[in-house]
């Protein structure tokens, strides 16, 4: 595929007629998806989708064009010069964008990640045998996921990583189901076996009769994926620079006296994460961008228009200045202790369905999901009734924090419209003394 990236890059650069210039994006995969329900195999497939994003510039103007590429170049060139002709044409009725800025270097580079994952029908299969008896629903994807960056100046980037995502759900009935997920570069059947372990434990716990809780706050303990849950809605929009230069950002108190607990520290990790050292207009991405440091905010993500217009620095950051590789650094609770250490309240394994409350307090609503737990003196003693929280972020991740654990989860995003996605998380459980849920 590598190769294949290389020749699209030279015919794009072929393609270009005097005083043009361009900067054109590569995404491809080669994925294996297998859904299942009733603990057996209802539809494998298989995915190869090749695309290129030209954007053709001459002097501030730009235009671009998408399109799918079939891999073989005697096809794919015409494909390729005719985009080039369309773009032509239509920078003749565009006005010049004052805010549209380029890489001023050269910087190539190449990275490849991952790889030596046993094939799908082997990870279902171990999969399957391990939930033997249970009824079983969930999705893997697997395989090699490609980006590429390439322009008129000779910048060339590539980026390959392998990886799998498996999501599955061992249900009990009606709405009671444990949700379980795994993802990562390197396969284990031992993380497997104890993954369904823990799964299978669960599913006991939620067929005991279920706790109806009046509204309240409760001391909560929040696992990894529950956790994932905030860290998005906090993504949309709270560490982009244009959205706190505007005012507009849910965590533009924080640039005011607002403070988190001092031990929460968040970053964009590109080291430690999936996503590209490259964002789709050629701007190389620092290995780590502080955002949150001491429960302070001190970055942002910066994209290269906002860069332009608010005349900020720019670090990569893609359009939506949306972080690809969060991650919160860790506590010192030991994951094992975290329900000992919580007592007596709610154990939370999901959260879903998030979303403001009140943007500019970021005070953020959602709902409890799949296995959550009502715990007495650090025992499970029922599942709980579906429970809806209201809370801001100030007290989730600030006053009342009590701990982080000491172990954090890698947990890849499962979007698939369009493509499998490379964004990640990083994120530990959080222990808090109170939650506030109001039905």
């Amino acid at each position: 595929m590598e190769a294949f990236f290389g020749e699209v890059a030279g015919a794009v650069d072929a393609a270009l007629a005097s005083g043009e210039r361009h900067a054109s994006s590569f995404s491809a995969e080669e994925t294996d998806f297998v859904r299942m329900n009733r603990g057996k195999v209802r539809q494998p497939g298989h995915v190869e989708q090749r695309y290129l994003r030209i954007r053709l510039i001459r002097g501030a103007r730009h235009a671009s064009h998408t399109l799918s590429l079939s891999g073989d170049l005697a096809h794919d060139r015409p494909a390729i010069g005719d985009a080039v002709k369309g773009l032509r044409a239509a920078l003749t009725h565009v006005e010049d964008d004052p805010y549209l800025l380029l890489p001023s270097v050269v910087a190539s580079s190449r990275a490849v990640r991952g790889g030596g994952l046993p094939a799908a029908g082997a990870m279902v299969e171990r999969l399957l045998d391990a939930a033997t008896g249970h009824d079983l629903v969930g999705i893997l994807a697997t395989g090699p996921v490609y980006r590429g960056f390439c322009n008129s100046e000779g910048q060339r980037n590539w980026h390959a990583g392998t990886t799998f995502n498996l999501q599955w759900s061992l249900y009990h009935r009606a709405d009671k189901a444990v949700k379980s997920s795994w993802a990562g570069f390197e396969w284990s059947d031992a993380e497997l076996t104890a993954r369904m372990a823990g799964a299978i434990e669960n599913l006991a716990l939620i067929a005991r009769p279920v706790k109806t809780l009046t509204p309240g706050a409760y001391r909560a303990f929040l696992t990894p994926a529950a956790m994932q849950e905030v860290a998005g809605l906090l993504c949309w929009g709270g560490f982009s620079g244009r959205a706190l230069a505007t005012e507009q950002s849910p965590l533009g108190r924080m640039k005011g006296d607002a403070r988190l607990d001092q031990r929460v520290g968040i970053a964009e990790d590109i080291e430690d994460g999936v996503a590209p050292a490259f964002q789709g207009e050629g701007f190389v991405r620092p290995a780590r961008v502080p955002l949150i440091e001491g429960g302070r905010l001190v970055g942002a993500m910066v994209s290269p228009r906002t860069a332009r217009e608010f005349a900020l620095a720019e670090n990569g950051a893609n359009g939506s200045e949306s972080p690809e590789a969060l991650a919160m650094e860790p506590g010192a609770l030991a994951q094992r202790d975290a329900i000992a250490a919580l007592d007596t309240g709610l154990a939370i394994g999901n959260l879903w369905y998030l979303n403001y409350s009140d943007r500019p307090a970021c005070r953020m609503t959602g709902m409890t999901r799949f296995a959550t737990f009502w715990v007495e003196h650090g025992k499970v003693v029922a599942p709980v009734d579906v429970m809806r929280f209201d809370d801001t972020i100030y007290r989730m991740l600030g006053s009342h924090l009590e701990a982080l654990t000491a172990e954090r989860e890698l947990i890849l995003d499962s979007d698939t419209y369009g493509g499998r996605s490379l964004a990640s998380v990083s994120l530990p459980g959080a222990l808090l003394s109170a939650m506030q849920f109001t039905l």
